[in-house]
């Protein structure tokens, strides 16, 4: 005797996600409907409101990396991780406006807390790491002495991480050898 219900439940089953294919295919359609018809009011918009514009979207701009830029500070993502940490937002705010004080000084007085964080992660042996957030403070202070010091550390780092991968190296082909000789 064949079970019904079975067939009734995968009927339904079927029947619920086909209504949520079309409601989403529903929800897409009409969120693109949206962005076409802002748009095309962009479009539309008066010749004094698009002279405005580039000013405004530069202004706009800046203020939203700001924030962005206060929020990771906050969040203590000082100079990682990459694309969502304080420097580059204030980098970004310099590149739409070279002379924001707002990115200038915050740039500046981060720069100390900055470096430890970079001499924490030489510490931890995250080498190539270490090397982006140098270069990512280079950006604002080519010449600052820290930097130079920095990059020696990362140096002597990579120095040291190269002797151990050799001698380990060296001992698994002593080891080898070994095994090789005693077959």
């Amino acid at each position: 005797m064949p079970d019904f219900r079975f067939a009734s439940s995968h009927r339904y089953a079927l029947a619920l996600v086909s209504a949520l294919v079309l409601a989403a295919a529903g929800g897409i359609f009409w969120y693109s409907r949206a962005m076409a018809n802002a748009s095309f009011d962009d479009a539309v918009a008066s010749p004094m409101e698009a002279t405005a514009a580039p000013a405004d979207d530069a202004q706009s701009g800046s203020e939203i990396l700001l924030g962005l830029a206060r929020d990771a500070m906050h969040d203590g993502r000082l100079v990682a991780p990459t694309g969502s940490n304080a420097y580059e937002f204030y980098l970004s705010v310099l590149q739409l406006e070279p002379e924001n004080p707002t990115a200038r000084d915050a740039l500046r007085e981060s720069f100390p807390r900055a470096a430890a964080e970079i001499e924490r992660t030489i510490n931890q042996k995250d080498l190539e790491e270490a090397r982006r957030e140098i270069d990512l403070l280079r950006e604002f202070d080519s010449n600052n002495f820290t930097l130079a010091l920095l990059g020696s550390k990362l140096s002597a780092a990579r120095n040291i991480v190269m002797k151990q991968h050799e001698a380990e190296a060296a001992r698994i082909q002593q080891s080898s050898s070994r095994n090789a000789a005693a077959l």
